[in-house]
């Protein structure tokens, strides 16, 4: 996929469709190609096809290390609120011809896999430290 044919997609696809800001598409080409080599690594170095899920935790993974903390916050800006709104844009970008898809390939792959929010806040909250159990013993009497 050439850097500029990619480019031209997105912006026909904002001048049509304005749910998604293009550092959007940006960020899940990306997240795409981290997920794939990922998960080359784990399978001996071949190219295989990446399901919505594996994209999911991809696009979880790689937010989460390129942004950190503020993760949550550049994505909700870019209108990505949700798993589905990664479907949503995976499928947008299959019907520029810039991402495939195989026969068995459908939005529902990118339904609630996990809450968003949380995922990417999750990691950066302090940890609770655990609470003593309470007393058995009687409160002393004065």
């Amino acid at each position: 996929m050439q850097a500029l044919r990619f480019d031209a997609a997105v912006d026909t696809i904002v001048k049509r469709d304005k749910r998604y800001d293009p550092g959007a598409y940006f960020f899940l080409k990306d997240a795409l190609d981290f997920t794939i080599k990922r998960t080359m690594s784990q399978n001996n170095g071949e190219e295989r096809h990446v399901s919505g899920q594996e994209l999911l935790v991809g696009v979880r993974d790689y937010a989460l290390q390129e942004f950190g903390p503020m993760a949550s916050t550049l994505l909700r800006e870019w209108g990505v609120h949700a798993c589905k709104d990664v479907g949503e844009m995976v499928f947008v970008l299959i019907e520029e011809g810039m991402f495939g898809r195989q026969d068995s390939d459908t939005k529902d792959d990118f339904r609630d896999l996990f809450d968003f929010e949380e995922a990417l806040t999750e990691p950066f909250l302090p940890k609770r430290r655990p609470q003593p159990a309470p007393s058995t013993q009687p409160a002393p009497t004065e």
